[in-house]
Formats: structure tokens, sequence, C-alpha cells
């Protein structure tokens, strides 16, 4: 342990050095920290809740073995200073960071965080640059997003996936707005009760980098991070290792900076301890990593031709086996190396469904060419989201032509069988359902229909692209464009999609427990429902 001690002291002396360059750069950054406003919530330990939630916290705590957690507060100060010296140099310029710097009032810079917190779950941060920007531009404060339809919303999101998200944060505005006096919940507990599809995840990143409260948090990154450091080998989403991994994050949050340290401790899970090919000899906290330390211990003892063992703490359980240690029943992996920790429980794949979907065209209307779609529901999978008409398939698909010529039918009138033509097959894969579609394309020669039922609307193929229509949407329209005249038939996204170069569709019997998604053709829908491409005014 000598060792560790030696490296921990050399290392916060090339940090304390960094430091001073840095307050050298910008004299004045010590007074001006996004993430320590004035007036920043400070902990109220003396609240009977908080003291109860300290005592079930010193009980949880008797019973992990020291070997994961921090050994005192030395190491914890040690932490906080080499993570948040890294992330000041190496911290990566992204307009929300921007945005919580430099916005004065609390509302609107919690709101600019909070938008950045919803659109970066589950999503690369590389994808939602573009849309946030796009979206504070459009709706720069919570009241502006109040007065904005689900439409629009769904419109700006389309392509980002889990549209719920969208809906939710609208939801979540208009309650700030109406209920709360247009004034943000200041704590993470509050921010959690008060607002729909509020976490705590989202709650505490809100309250820490836009409030200064100083309560930690834990994403998919930091998961990965504090795992790696205290060797937690553990299915991290277990109900234990989960209460464990808050709790590090609350002790290892700097009181004095919760925002930049929260937000430090995700950038280094994103670009430094990835998944695969970490880069350890990068990391700021390397001399504290527990799976570091493990790596080297293994290395050692397979060099035959070293001897003795190297100084490095082993994990010793309080009573029985460790729970937070790896299983026995996966050993340690000398490919791996620190991606050991932690290790993924196996996922269930996705459910499958099949359906036959149509392109309907007008191809003689007025101002060119039309297509049909119908909006889903207001709520469930992709709800309020516009599509083209499709069916469900529940059996071989024989009957999938008939099937989809009745459904057709009624949205537009008697159609000629004939011509329903083949185009392709398109796959899409949710995040619990991959839906495979048959497309199939129809021209109304000549014939348009009279009126034009409620939940339904004719766009041209520009309108098209700017509706809210969901990825797997544009992907069938591409199948579709490759159709028509002048497209190049001899690409390669052409001969993948072109009836002549495809086997007539086969289908596997789709569990007869899965989800029939035929109801979401008949939505009660207001005949005034807005334009697919109404903008705000």
């Amino acid at each position: 342990m000598r060792k560790l001690r030696a490296a921990v002291g050399s290392n916060l002396g090339k940090q304390a050095a960094s430091q001073e360059r840095r307050k050298k750069r910008a004299p004045n950054s010590s007074q001006a920290k996004p993430s320590a406003p004035k007036g920043r919530i400070s902990e109220c330990p003396g609240t009977p809740a908080d003291l109860a939630s300290q005592q079930e916290e010193e009980i949880f705590q008797a019973s992990v073995s020291p070997y994961h957690l921090f050994r005192n507060r030395t190491e914890i100060i040690a932490f906080r200073k080499s993570l948040l010296s890294w992330y000041d140099t190496e911290k990566r310029d992204l307009p929300w960071r921007r945005q919580a710097e430099d916005e004065e009032d609390l509302d609107r810079r919690a709101y600019a965080v909070w938008v950045s917190e919803v659109m970066l779950q589950q999503t690369q941060v590389a994808t939602v640059i573009n849309y946030y920007t796009r979206w504070m531009q459009k709706w720069p404060t919570l009241q502006n997003l109040a007065n904005a339809s689900l439409e629009e919303v769904n419109q700006l999101w389309a392509g980002l996936g889990y549209y719920s998200r969208g809906r939710r944060l609208q939801e979540g505005a208009r309650k700030v707005v109406e209920e709360l006096g247009g004034h943000m919940p200041r704590t993470a507990d509050t921010l959690q009760q008060l607002l729909p599809g509020v976490g705590r995840y989202t709650a505490g990143a809100i309250a820490s980098i836009a409030f200064g409260q100083a309560t930690g948090v834990v994403d998919g990154n930091v998961v990965r991070v504090l795992c790696r450091v205290r060797a937690i080998g553990a299915d991290s989403k277990s109900t234990l290792v989960s209460q464990h991994l808050w709790s590090l994050a609350q002790q290892l949050v700097d009181p004095n900076r919760p925002g930049d340290f929260n937000q430090a401790a995700m950038e280094l899970g994103a670009t430094v301890c990835t998944p695969q090919r970490p880069l350890c000899s990068q990391c700021p906290v390397q001399s504290l990593c527990r799976a570091r330390q493990r790596v080297e211990k293994e290395q050692f003892s397979a060099s035959w031709n070293l001897q003795g063992t190297p100084d490095v703490e082993d994990c010793t359980p309080i009573t029985g086996k460790c729970q937070l240690c790896l299983p026995s029943t996966e050993p340690w992996n000398y490919t791996l190396g620190v991606a050991n920790f932690p290790r993924k429980a196996s996922r269930r794949p996705p459910r499958e469904e099949y359906l036959a979907i149509c392109v309907l065209e007008q191809p003689r209307a007025l101002g060119g060419t039309h297509i049909l779609l119908v909006q889903r529901p207001s709520s469930g999978l992709l709800a309020g989201l516009w599509e083209f008409p499709s069916v469900t398939l529940e059996h071989s698909g024989q009957h999938q032509h008939k099937d989809l010529l009745q459904k057709l039918q009624s949205w537009t009138g008697p159609l000629p069988a004939t011509h329903l033509q083949y185009l392709g097959e398109v796959s899409h894969t949710f995040s619990h359902i991959k839906l495979t579609y048959q497309v199939y394309g129809l021209a109304l020669e000549g014939q348009t229909p009279v009126t034009t039922p409620p939940g339904a609307r004719w766009l041209t193929r520009e309108e098209f692209h700017t509706a809210a229509v969901s990825t797997a949407m544009k992907k069938v329209f591409r199948v579709y464009e490759d159709h028509q005249p002048g497209t190049c038939k001899g690409s390669k996204r052409s001969q993948l999609s072109s009836p002549t170069s495809q086997k007539k569709p086969s289908w596997k019997k789709p569990n007869r427990g899965q989800q029939v998604l035929d109801s979401f053709f008949w939505p009660h829908i207001p005949t005034d429902t807005p334009s697919l491409n109404s903008v705000a005014q």
C-alpha cells in the first residue's frame, strides 16, 4: 500500500500545479463557477428524513467490505481534486455546458440543463448536439415550450428516438408554467416529485448543475467509472449494487463544485473509461482504481519469471461471500482487463412483429404527387407520430394483400387490387420490439378521395421530410423512392428493395401473446388536428 500512497501523493502534486496554471489563465474562474451559483443549495443533515437516511446508510456501509469503499476522507479529497483538475483542462466544448455557464437566470439555466439531460438519455452526444441547438433556438424558455403543440414537439424530435421523452418534457414545462408559477423546483427531491418523467438521475443532474446542490448522480458512464474504481463486478442493475453506487456518488460529489464534479465523472466515463479499450494511461484517478490494481496483480501472477506478490489489497468480506465482487460463475477474463468491471447482465432479445405497409400516392394531385399518412394514437409506441397505413400480420401472411387493401379502402374508398405493388422489406428495431415491414406501393390513377377522414393527411414528398415521422417510416419511404422513375436501379439499396431481386415474403407465426397494433388505426382525433408542418409563430 506504500506504493499506492506514493502514487497518490505524486499525482496530487501534478494536479496542484495544473490547478495553479488554470487559475493564472482564468483569474476570476473561482468566482464564476456555473455549478455553484449564488444562492447555492446546501445539504441540511439535521432534518428527520436526512437523519433516517444517514442511519440507513451507516447500516448498509457496515455490511460492505472495505475493499469496495473509499478508505478515508483523504482518498475522497484526492479523487475529487484529480478528477476536477482533469475536467478543467480536458472537458469537451458542448452547447448545453456553454448555456449553463452563461445563463444568469436560474429557471432558464435549469431548463437548458433539463433539455440536454433528457435528450442525452440513450442517445450519443454527437447526435444530440444538432437537436439541442435547434430546440433551444425554437423554444429558448419554459414558456415557449409550454405554448408549443405536441405536433411541433414531435416534428423537431423526429429521428432522435424514444419519442415519449419529448412529450414528457413538454408536459413538465406546462406544469412549471401553469402550476408552479414558472419557477423550476430547486432541489433534487422536489424536481423528482413534481415534474413528469424526471427520475432520480435527471433530478440530481439539474439540481447540481443548475442550482449547485451537492447531490451525486449515477448514469451509465458513472456506473462504469465507479464499478472500476472500486472493483464492483456484480450485476450493476441489481438493487444492492445500485444502492451502493448511489452511496459512493454521494460520498464523492464535491460540495463546492457539485455540477462540475458530476459532469466530470460522466465525461470520464464517456471519453476515457469507455466500455471497450479504456484509456487507462490517460485516467486522472488511475492510482485510486482497484480494477487497474487487479490487472497489475493478475499480470504479475501470470509472469512465471517473477516471484513474490504485488502490494495490492484484496476483498475480505465481513460475512460470507461478497455480493459486490465478480460472481464465481464469471471468473476473471485476462483479455478484458479493467473491462471485467462491470459485467453486463444478459439482455432479452426484442420480440418480433410483422406488418404490411403501403405508400399510397396521388401522382396527379394539385401541386404534385401527394402521399397518405395516418396518425398514431396519443399514447403508447410512437405516440402522436405519423406513418403510412399498415396492418399487423398475425399468421402466415398469405392474405396480406387483401388485409392491406381493406385497410387502405377504409381511408380512401374502393381501390383496384391489381395496382398494389410489392416494393421490398424493411426492418427497424426499437428497444423492445423488432418490426419488419413488407412495403407496398399503390398509385391512385385519376381518382382522388372526396374527403380525407380525421387522423389522415396528404403530403408532398418535400413535406414528408419535415413531418413528425419515425426513422422506421423514413426507411420505408426510401424503399418507395428507389422505385420511382429516374431512380438509379443499379444502386445497392435499390437492388435490395427491388421486387425482382427478392424472394416472396415468408413469415414466421409470431408469439400469440404479443401486442397487436391494429388499434392504432382508429384513434380518436378531432377534425381540427393541426397541420403536420405547422410552425410556432
